[in-house]
């Protein structure tokens, strides 16, 4: 796999699990278990990350990063998001400036 491509084809890869499982394999195994299921991953990856960071572990980040990573891969598939889709919209994000979102505070007038 291409560094360029490496996320397009596991998100291929990991169709493939959904659409043709296999036993013994892991992502076949998450989609069985549903929508729960790997949402609990992507809850748990999520804080792994954040606990890898307040370690200040490289080695650690990257890991658990890689296992976020995936984990949301699945979760797309699960609910039929493309990679285009994600990359359509940070292509649109990549274009805006000056769009750092305003305190609750000052959009309501507490001060």
């Amino acid at each position: 796999m291409s560094e360029n491509n490496v996320i397009q084809e596991l998100y291929k890869i990991i169709e493939t699990r959904k659409e043709s499982p296999i036993e013994g394999s892991y992502t076949s195994y998450l989609f069985e278990q549903g929508l729960d299921k790997i949402l609990k991953k992507v809850g748990e990856e999520s804080a792994e990350v954040i606990i890898g960071s307040k370690n200040n572990d490289t080695k650690e980040i990257v890991s658990e990063i890689s296992d976020l990573a995936y984990h949301i891969l699945v979760l797309m598939v699960a609910q039929g998001v493309k990679v285009e889709d994600i990359v359509t919209e940070l292509e649109t994000r990549r274009k805006k400036i000056c769009n750092k979102k305003q305190k609750r505070e000052d959009i309501i007038g507490i001060h």
